[in-house]
């Protein structure tokens, strides 16, 4: 399904991001596996890939690094067919404390969550351009739809992740596909020991079940490959926002 492509995913040590290398890795892709801070986490991840791949210390909030990213994919395999943007932060904090909401985590998550992914795409799209058949997928929030998440700056940047992904359609048509995947709750360490409040959040979810981060990797992969799709987002959410 993936055989000879060539794939990178940003925040690829833990969660959704693991779990999607890994399924990359089982349908044939090369992966290259992006962590900041997590080293062992990846290192975990890296060691359960089935194909050659490469694992890449990058901060995706400082251009540079990502620039360096990606040459390193290139000197490596040749080309990058697929670009998954997962890496991303959130910040607990009540929808109501306003005076929690500093400027400093309003920089961090917007420096990260949405900065992070356009210089990702940035550099990504030279080399994107050259396949025949490249995409891009960004995983948002249902938290960008709904405006109720972890925190108001949280729901702000990954809204903000729904718009970019419908702008850059526009700009990347008919060379690359670009979409979004928008999760509803999912059982990852963001909420660890926030479990009630995620319960809270999600209210009444239809299928009665907190998605893994496998769901959302198989998703992704789906929308890679996907030929007709581009500027969409796509909520999994197990009907939690009908």
């Amino acid at each position: 399904m993936f055989e000879n492509k060539v794939v990178l995913v940003t925040g690829g040590a833990t969660g959704i991001g693991s779990a999607t290398c890994k399924k990359l890795s089982s349908l044939g892709a090369k992966v290259v596996v992006n962590y900041s801070k997590s080293y062992l986490e990846a290192q975990d991840t890296y060691k359960q890939l089935t194909n050659s791949g490469l694992l890449y210390q990058a901060d995706i909030r400082h251009e540079h690094q990502v620039k360096e990213m990606i040459s390193a994919c290139i000197q490596r395999f040749g080309r990058l067919d697929y670009l998954v943007n997962n890496a991303g932060i959130t910040h607990q904090l009540a929808m109501d404390d306003f005076d929690g909401a500093t400027v400093e985590i309003w920089n961090k998550l917007w420096d990260v969550n949405v900065k992070g992914t356009f210089y990702c795409i940035k550099a990504a799209v030279p080399y994107l351009r050259k396949g025949t058949d490249s995409a891009i997928v960004n995983v948002g929030s249902i938290a960008g739809i709904t405006g109720l998440g972890s925190s108001v700056p949280y729901a702000v940047t990954k809204s903000a992740v729904h718009g970019l992904t419908k702008s850059l359609a526009y700009s990347l048509a008919p060379d690359i596909r670009i979409n979004s995947i928008a999760p509803g709750a999912v059982d990852t360490r963001w909420w660890e020991g926030n479990e009630e409040k995620m319960k809270a959040l999600a209210g009444n979810i239809q299928l009665k079940r907190i998605s893994t981060p496998e769901d959302i990797a198989e998703t992704i992969c789906y929308t890679l490959l996907q030929k007709s799709l581009t500027g969409q987002i796509i909520t999994v959410d197990n009907g939690q926002t009908m």
